[in-house]
């Protein structure tokens, strides 16, 4: 879990549109005409602006500026999909019983969302004094916060070979021995690198990768092997209090209206009747399970590498991070 929210790609809010413009046909209540103003019309129906809204409702991050050019790119879109979406009531696609399938689901996920919406509608905004406890209780995040340059080395092996390699990272000296350890198993492998600042890690692991020094590294069992990390460099960029605080009371509402949320799921489960039928009979023992914090390395950090070279100001430069894995 981190603090950072990504936007969610123009695409995705394509696909949710176009869903919910279906869905709205299905129920019989196509358009609402009345309800704002005609962008287009195309043959007898209209496409209006509230349905160009909200679709520039869904696309975060638009700067202003760029509203009416994207608004345009909109409107055509919406043309060519009413265009289809007449064509395929001539087709009487709107019976197919895939179409109705998809429909019906599209409108469980919609409705079960907006519940949803509505639950985390109590979460309540942290205090000042809830988001100083929380920059205070995270270091690594905030006062103590660095940006990591890191080496990840991808390894196919069977399980039972996992524990030997493990073994072997914690004798050698450098990175660098252990790659050409590799080299002598036949096991496939890659490696790439990459910088990452503390908010990009997973929020489980962070602790590790903050006690680690420059030029130790961690491993981790994978279905296929092992992954191995090594923190090839790293560097303080701290962040203020004031700085942080908005992503701090972002996250914590985040957090409290997930765990409404799961309280709400178990209550609901509790009052409910529910019944396993057919082979499905038992699987109340494999209901949803809680989500699973991200997981803490369980390995401590290898035996640590001859003294590594400082990084240059501006970071590790990623062809010497290449050659010190013998990757090429």
């Amino acid at each position: 879990m981190t603090l950072t929210i990504r936007p969610a790609p123009a695409r995705m809010a394509l696909v949710a549109l176009a869903a919910a413009t279906l869905l709205l046909a299905a129920c019989g209540d196509k358009k609402e005409k009345g309800a704002s103003q005609t962008a287009a019309k195309v043959n007898k129906e209209e496409v209006t602006v509230h349905q160009i809204n909200f679709v520039l409702q869904q696309q975060r991050g638009l700067k202003p500026e760029q509203a009416d050019a994207a608004s345009k790119q909109i409107l055509e879109r919406l043309i060519d999909q009413e265009l289809a979406v007449q064509k395929a009531d001539e087709m009487k696609l709107d019976r197919d019983p895939r179409v109705v399938q998809q429909l019906e689901a599209v409108k469980r996920e919609v409705l079960a969302r907006a519940y949803a919406d509505k639950v985390g509608e109590a979460a309540a905004k942290p205090t000042a004094e809830e988001i100083k406890k929380y920059y205070d209780d995270n270091p690594a995040l905030f006062s103590q916060r660095r940006v990591y340059s890191l080496q990840e080395i991808q390894i196919e092996a069977p399980a039972e070979q996992v524990p030997a390699l493990r073994a072997k990272l914690g004798e050698v000296k450098n990175i660098g021995e252990f790659v050409e350890h590799l080299k002598t198993t036949g096991l496939r492998f890659a490696g790439n690198q990459a910088v990452r600042t503390a908010e990009q890690l997973p929020l489980g692991s962070l602790k590790t990768f903050a006690a680690m020094k420059d030029g130790q590294a961690l491993m981790n069992p994978t279905p296929n092997g092992a992954v191995v990390v090594v923190l090839a460099g790293s560097r303080p960029q701290p962040v203020t209090e004031e700085q942080a605080r908005p992503a701090i009371e972002q996250f914590l509402v985040n957090d409290r209206k997930r765990k409404l949320l799961e309280d709400d799921r178990k209550a609901l489960r509790s009052a409910a009747a529910i019944e396993y039928v057919g082979k499905f009979v038992g699987g109340a023992a494999s209901a949803p399970a809680e989500a699973a914090p991200a997981a803490t390395p369980t390995a401590a950090p290898a035996t640590p590498a001859a003294t590594p070279v400082a990084p240059a100001a501006s970071g590790l430069d990623p062809a010497a991070v290449s050659k010190g894995l013998g990757l090429k």
